[in-house]
């Protein structure tokens, strides 16, 4: 990877993505221009079937794009082979979803330890990393604790300890919001600020909660595929 700082860590040119559904097209996206540069903690909205989802989607290399180019830290992303994607999912982009997409089955300390343990960190650093997280979250004490043992605001938070314990290039939070209540809501966007100021961890964020666009430094809007506005405040 070209590692640099000069260079976006993230960037859609051109990007189409149409959907076929039998004799039907469905244009997603239309020639989507989208440049993220590192530590930013940015916003992507816009109203429903906008195309903000299948942007955070293509970006993150879990679909493909019609045509355009996808570069991820300036490699582009049509030129790596499927097992080369799969690594670059695990090591360089983390993810954070609307339904939390945890392992019932394992506890929170165990979720957030996956990618360490597939990255072959060894037991003594990922503990000492993964307690150090859940820590930063708020959830010291409840490293034992499953996914329904956790409150709806829990679970998210041991996503996010999730989605950033390989130390990815970016994060990509698809509504990250949407399922927890308004306290919740405003601790979670806190935990991310928080890391974003204190770890230069770079967030994007697909949302339509006006408290995600107000915490935001940057918020891109979206309509019918293509970028509308796009707002950098101080």
């Amino acid at each position: 990877m070209n590692d640099t700082h000069s260079s976006p860590i993230a960037e859609l040119r051109d990007v189409t993505k149409v959907y076929r559904q039998g004799a039907l097209e469905v244009h997603a996206l239309r020639g989507l221009n989208l440049s993220i540069e590192r530590a930013e903690f940015s916003a992507v909205c816009g109203p429903s079937g906008s195309g903000k989802t299948t942007a955070l989607n293509i970006m993150g290399a879990l679909d493909k794009p019609t045509s355009g180019e996808v570069l991820l830290e300036g490699t582009d992303l049509a030129k790596l082979s499927r097992r080369v994607l799969s690594h670059l999912r695990r090591d360089r982009i983390g993810f954070v979803f609307q339904a939390y997409n945890l392992m019932p089955v394992l506890t929170a300390f165990e979720n957030a330890e996956i990618v360490l343990s597939l990255q072959g960190v060894v037991p003594e650093e990922r503990r000492e990393r993964v307690m150090g997280l859940l820590a930063d979250v708020g959830l010291e004490g409840l490293e034992d604790r499953r996914p329904d043992e956790l409150s709806g605001g829990q679970q998210q938070r041991v996503a996010i300890a999730r989605a950033i314990a390989g130390n990815p290039a970016i994060v990509l939070a698809d509504e990250p919001t949407a399922n927890v209540d308004s306290e919740n809501a405003e601790h979670l966007l806190d935990i991310m600020e928080a890391l974003n100021r204190d770890r230069g961890v770079t967030f994007l964020f697909s949302t339509h909660d006006p408290r995600v666009m107000e915490r935001a430094r940057r918020v891109v809007r979206i309509v019918d595929g293509k970028v509308e506005s796009d707002d950098r405040r101080a």
